[in-house]
């Protein structure tokens, strides 16, 4: 393998080209195990970004693979459909709250949130009444395409620096109140304040349930969403929910806003959609908000990937959703929360640490420094993991199929790494 070409000249995500990080190369993956081209065997505990929820090369998605390339690899979604999209679109409406029945397929996260805003803004107008803004929280995170960049806190995410350039929206204070900790209505008056000042300008409210992502790895009170449902519909707006990251059972629920029993009137999903197999995501949206969106001055709806539909990511996802439903993923999420419930909090002794958090298949340490990635990266590498922080944040989302021995190794790898500080810019 050339590292040295990959070095030269080929530009990783969040990479300098001046000082690039280094990179490992990688032989092969299965299960929960990545194999480096020296042999050297890494347990998981990124699923790929969350998305291989089942771990690598899963015997019923590499089937549904060569099976359906064998017969169609992809074909235009305009004006022609298949049955892998059909099966898929299936699945989806038997999984996802009952309003939602009209589902837009696209082929990434971001451009999900860009359909579901695009959604948003056309129904505004086909009702005769466009609004252009949205409102949304701080600590934020809903892709790195521009409009899906413009509803990403702009001062405290890795888009700050194009402030100027994109379309300004309101941003509220994030939940501030844990999942597990007691709910008071305090936390909802920041949003209810700002809602109620702008909502005739407000085309959706968009926002992460339960959990923020990359811009922070918060996990807030399901009352606070229960409360944001309530006021967007005392206020006439539309609700955006961005699953992309929490989707699929990464939450101990099938879907993160199931924790308050909301139905959402947009949803957006990816990652996790095809088991981490290939690119893939669904807007879904209720038949209210399609019919108004279609009996505007278009009368349609003005969006269309290339890859829209594509049949070899919708046979793969069906395998990946059928094993879904046969529901063995509600015991290994309970299990790793368990697990991370046991020995996460062991963590705090360490002076590094500021706090932990976890929820369902989610463990993550907060630091009171910034990591050194360069180093931690390697000392997890020799430690025989694959955990990949950033900021001041180190996390686990592990595949459900990962066993207990390897969950420990994972933390064990984050309890060295706290006692080297090396590890940390400390300055």
């Amino acid at each position: 393998m050339d590292l040295s070409f990959d070095k030269q000249h080929l530009w990783h995500p969040y990479t300098s080209t001046l000082s690039p990080l280094t990179c490992y190369g990688v032989k092969s993956a299965s299960g929960v195990h990545i194999t480096l081209q020296d042999d050297t065997q890494l347990i998981d505990g990124m699923s790929s970004w969350w998305a291989a929820i089942h771990g690598y090369s899963n015997p019923q998605l590499n089937q549904a693979a060569h099976q359906q390339i064998d017969s169609m690899s992809h074909i235009m979604f305009g004006g022609l459909t298949h049955q892998p999209a059909i099966d898929l679109g299936k699945k989806l409406l038997e999984l996802v709250p009952d309003n939602l029945q009209h589902i837009f397929l696209a082929d990434s996260g971001s451009v999900a949130v860009e359909v579901s805003l695009k959604m948003a803004l056309q129904y505004w107008h086909s009702l005769g009444e466009p609004r252009s803004k949205f409102l949304t929280l701080k600590h934020g995170y809903h892709g790195d395409t521009f409009a899906a960049m413009s509803v990403t806190d702009p001062d405290n995410s890795m888009h700050s620096l194009y402030k100027g350039f994109l379309p300004e929206h309101i941003f509220v204070e994030s939940p501030t109140i844990g999942f597990f900790d007691t709910w008071h209505d305090d936390d909802i008056k920041p949003f209810q304040s700002a809602l109620q000042r702008h909502h005739q300008q407000i085309a959706a409210v968009i926002l992460e349930p339960i959990v923020q992502g990359a811009g922070g790895m918060k996990l807030y009170h399901p009352n606070y969403l229960k409360a944001v449902r309530a006021l967007c519909d005392k206020y006439g707006v539309l609700l955006i929910a961005d699953e992309i990251a929490t989707g699929f059972g990464r939450t101990g629920k099938m879907f993160a806003l199931q924790h308050a029993d909301i139905e959402p009137d947009i949803l957006c999903v990816g990652k996790a959609l095809t088991g981490g197999y290939m690119t893939l995501s669904a807007t879904l949206t209720s038949k209210s908000v399609a019919d108004t969106v279609c009996a505007g001055e278009a009368k349609c709806f003005m969006h269309g990937p290339t890859f829209m539909g594509n049949p070899l990511a919708c046979s793969v996802a069906n395998a990946s959703l059928s094993i879904l439903q046969t529901g063995q993923w509600q015991e290994q999420v309970a299990s790793i929360e368990r697990h991370f419930a046991k020995a996460l909090p062991k963590l705090r002794q360490h002076a590094m640490v500021k706090d932990i958090r976890y929820l369902g298949a989610i463990g993550v340490v907060e630091t009171h420094h910034t990591v050194n990635m360069e180093a931690i990266q390697a000392h997890f590498v020799k430690q025989g993991v694959w955990i990949r922080p950033f900021g001041r944040l180190i996390y686990m989302m592990p595949p459900y199929i990962i066993k207990h021995d390897e969950l420990a190794q994972l933390i064990d790898a984050i309890d060295s790494a706290l006692q080297k500080p090396e590890c940390f810019n400390l300055q």
